[in-house]
């Protein structure tokens, strides 16, 4: 049985001692507003009736209504109305492609002008709020209704934020020692330390959602307890981990998995890490950018980007791209690998050959062909795999009643599962998306597993329909360490 007594409170993990010079030279991209450089950039917002950049934002934010408070100087008032669309406000300020998104959508573009820094304006509002310890969202009246919530990522963390303004109880269950899922573990830290997501996770706890980490679902608890005790269950738990490169030469030393790599040097002591001095990273996501951009400020002298496809098919943002040509990447387009090579059990080169594109499939893209006597071989002692994450089957198919897609990710209507009391959202049931994608999945989830408990608090018109995609204790502390 499951013993109660096991609700852990967050630790704190032993910090790191790096210099202040390591500290300078590894800050974070985005600089801080000052006060009144935010109040004059919100003022050179039109807040147009229609609020396109509201409509772009994935979780909804009323961009021109904390637009509004900035100007006049409520900064509680600009947080409240970021943090009901999207509790991770300070997060996704750090992480959303806001170019992209927001303020791509800004009417500035038709004028010629820069766009409002939406972003920045974002983070300065919440970051006042959270550094001042300000509780600015309130729980509703209890209704008597208790729902677990298994992973504390962003999806799990938007899905408890909602019920427990509507009045619910909610626990979250997550194995890891943290709360925080990718935010927290991840993603780099020069994207995002370890401490946004916990200072944003001390807002839902002033909610009342009760957090039981260090236990995991199946294993310290089983389903037939959680359903027994909980009237409905949201499945927010993400990817697993990275997928294999499938290669010969994986199991040597010196080969890493790009999100168990990143992991260790934000939990870890990353000015210690033992990075190679020329290293290699397969693929050209995201991830892989954002891991050669880290492996590069952790000091390797060479970093090699390899992707099997053109420059013009890589998933990157382009932003993401250039970032990592400023620190010196070197990438090798239509080249794949094809072994990892070693000596004594450590990796001594990479071998690749060039590729050209083949026959369309049925969706119109050309898987590449290796062309014959095109191999050559590139001197690392460091390869990782950033090829994308495969979904946590293993777990998910030990879910009663839940169903799964060839691809491994949950089959849902309506965010409802095929075990009517198991909802899920997030990439566990979606793949891989945004930070902001899976906000907005947990907040729709909610919505729609709150209709199913017979909308016990009545919902506003206002909150949008279920499909739609749409006060503080000291926060706990993440590891001081260089942003990398």
């Amino acid at each position: 049985m499951f013993d109660s007594r096991r609700i852990m409170s967050f630790p704190e993990p032993v910090s790191s001692s790096g210099s202040s010079q390591w500290k300078d030279n590894f800050s974070q991209m985005s600089p801080l507003m000052a006060s009144r450089e935010a109040v004059v950039e919100a003022s050179r917002c039109l807040f147009c009736f229609d609020k396109p950049c509201m409509l772009a934002c994935p979780a909804r934010i009323d961009v021109p209504g904390f637009m509004q408070q900035i100007r006049s100087g409520n900064l509680q008032g600009s947080a409240r109305i970021i943090l009901e669309a999207n509790i991770l406000g300070e997060s996704c300020a750090q992480l959303c492609p806001a170019k992209a998104l927001c303020e791509g959508a800004c009417v500035m573009h038709k004028t010629g002008e820069q766009p409002i820094q939406i972003a920045r304006l974002q983070r300065y509002a919440v970051k006042d709020v959270l550094d001042r310890k300000i509780g600015v969202l309130h729980a509703g009246r209890p209704n008597g209704k208790w729902v677990a919530c298994i992973g504390s990522g962003p999806a799990s963390l938007a899905c408890a934020a909602e019920l427990a303004k509507w009045g619910y109880a909610v626990s979250i269950f997550d194995r890891n020692e943290l709360p925080g899922g990718n935010p927290t573990y991840n993603i780099p830290s020069y994207k995002i330390s370890a401490s946004n997501p916990l200072r944003e996770v001390e807002q839902l706890r002033q909610l009342g959602v009760d957090f039981r980490l260090n236990i995991e679902v199946g294993r310290d608890i089983s389903f037939a307890e959680l359903e027994e005790q909980f009237d409905a269950i949201f499945v927010g738990i993400g990817l697993g981990d990275t997928s294999s490169l499938e290669l010969s030469g994986e199991d040597l030393r010196g080969v890493h998995g790009a999100k168990q790599f990143v992991r260790q040097t934000k939990m870890g002591r990353p000015h210690k890490a033992n990075v190679g001095r020329r290293v290699a990273v397969i693929g050209a996501g995201n991830t892989a950018m954002g891991v050669l951009v880290a492996l590069k400020r952790l000091g390797a002298e060479t970093a090699h980007l390899i992707y099997r496809r053109s420059k013009e098919e890589m998933p990157a943002f382009k932003h993401e791209y250039e970032f990592a040509k400023e620190h010196g990447v070197i990438f090798h387009w239509e080249a794949q690998p094809v072994r990892i090579l070693g000596k004594n059990g450590i990796v001594t080169g990479l071998q690749c050959a060039r590729t050209r594109p083949g026959t369309p499939d049925s969706r119109g893209r050309r898987e590449p062909q290796l062309i014959p006597n095109s191999e050559f071989t590139l001197d690392v002692d460091m390869v990782i795999g950033a090829v994308g994450q495969k979904p946590a089957t293993e777990f998910l198919r030990a879910v009663p009643g839940v169903q799964l897609r060839k691809d491994g990710t949950i089959i849902t209507n309506e965010y409802q599962t095929g075990n009517e009391k198991y909802f899920a959202g997030g990439d566990c049931a979606h793949g891989a998306k945004l930070v902001v994608d899976a906000v907005a999945s947990g907040k729709a989830a909610a919505r729609s597993l709150d209709a199913w408990l017979g909308n016990p608090r009545g919902i506003p018109e206002e909150f949008g329909s279920p499909a739609s995609w749409t006060p503080l204790s000291a926060p706990p502390q993440a590891p001081e360490h260089p942003a990398i």
